[in-house]
């Protein structure tokens, strides 16, 4: 007996941001699949996916926003019932990665939660995981199975380079994240024609208190420029607010502020409100609530990216290519 090889592709969404996953499954010309989630009276999670999924390649998106927790143990909920369902190849798409602060032990008797994070998923029984800019590459290295890091931040950068001329600094809220904003200058420089400069903030950080930190100086020449900020996230804002404050105190003509996953703990929204940064433009990798959508926030959609992704992986395509190469480490 002989049968036709095919492939056939479905997309589910978790219940953290499914507006995202309708917008991805848009964007491809499709409809997210059935899955139903509900919780116990005890808080656990229920899954069940309400169509035949045998055979399949499966595309599960989940954002992990507030309550995280939750999030992640209902995103490896539907991966296992996926596999007990016998779907052919399974992808965890997580647009945020969550818990990728600790990946390493930077004091004793710390856990290293991003390598926990792995394991739980390939444990679940997943085939391949799909994110969008990892808080740092490394974390590629504790999966055994394929990874698919995409560059949120080329679509950051795109925004600006209809918004700045050549006086720009890209500035780093650390002296770790230099790799990024040198990114971003090469990038505007090579598809955009943007020559800038790039500075970063001399920085303290409270090893025993967490999202705490202080900045001490201003490395780079900032006088007189427009600073872009350039981070992967914003979580309290206090990092981003008290850099915007430096810069100016350095005296930086205008101060932007760019990241690609907007957590926006409290009192993040209080902060930014405050400050003197003009503009803060991220993605919708997580949700944002109506309280935290203020003037000064731009909202980027990144599900074109997400979805030009899956169809690559579908398809067996080049991811890299996408990018061009951007989304490398």
């Amino acid at each position: 007996m002989q049968l036709p090889t095919h492939k056939r592709l479905m997309i589910f969404s978790g219940s953290a941001n499914r507006e995202l996953a309708e917008e991805v499954a848009g964007s491809l010309g499709m409809k997210l699949g059935q899955v139903e989630t509900s919780r116990f009276a005890n808080s656990e999670s229920y899954v069940r996916f309400a169509e035949s999924v045998r055979g399949i390649d499966a595309f599960v998106i989940q954002s992990m926003s507030d309550p995280i927790d939750q999030n992640v143990m209902e995103h490896m909920i539907m991966i296992d019932a996926l596999k007990r369902a016998s779907a052919k190849r399974i992808t965890a798409v997580c647009p945020f990665y969550p818990y990728s602060r600790q990946d390493r032990k930077a004091r004793g008797r710390e856990p290293i939660t991003a390598k926990l994070i792995a394991d739980f998923y390939e444990a679940a029984g997943v085939d391949r995981v799909v994110a969008v800019d990892l808080h740092t590459g490394q974390i590629q290295g504790f999966f055994d199975v394929p990874f698919d890091h995409l560059a949120g931040w080329v679509l950051l950068a795109d925004y600006f380079a209809d918004v700045i001329d050549d006086d720009f600094v890209l500035v780093s809220p650390d002296a770790g994240g230099g790799a990024l904003a040198d990114k971003w200058a090469e990038h505007l420089s090579d598809f955009h024609g943007l020559h800038g400069q790039v500075a970063f903030l001399h920085k303290k950080r409270h090893k025993d208190k967490r999202n705490v930190s202080e900045t001490l100086a201003v490395v780079g020449e900032v006088r007189d420029k427009i600073c872009i900020v350039v981070d992967d996230m914003i979580d309290t804002g206090g990092t981003l607010t008290s850099g915007a404050e430096s810069l100016v105190q350095a005296g930086a003509k205008e101060v932007y502020a760019a990241a690609t996953h907007a957590i926006l703990s409290d009192p993040a929204v209080d902060r930014i409100k405050n400050s003197p940064i003009r503009q803060v433009v991220v993605t919708n990798t997580l949700p944002l609530t109506s309280e935290k959508e203020i003037d000064k926030l731009v909202v980027l959609s990144i599900a074109p990216t997400i979805a030009e992704t899956i169809k690559a992986v579908f398809e067996e395509e080049s991811v890299s290519d996408l990018f061009h190469g951007a989304n490398q480490p």
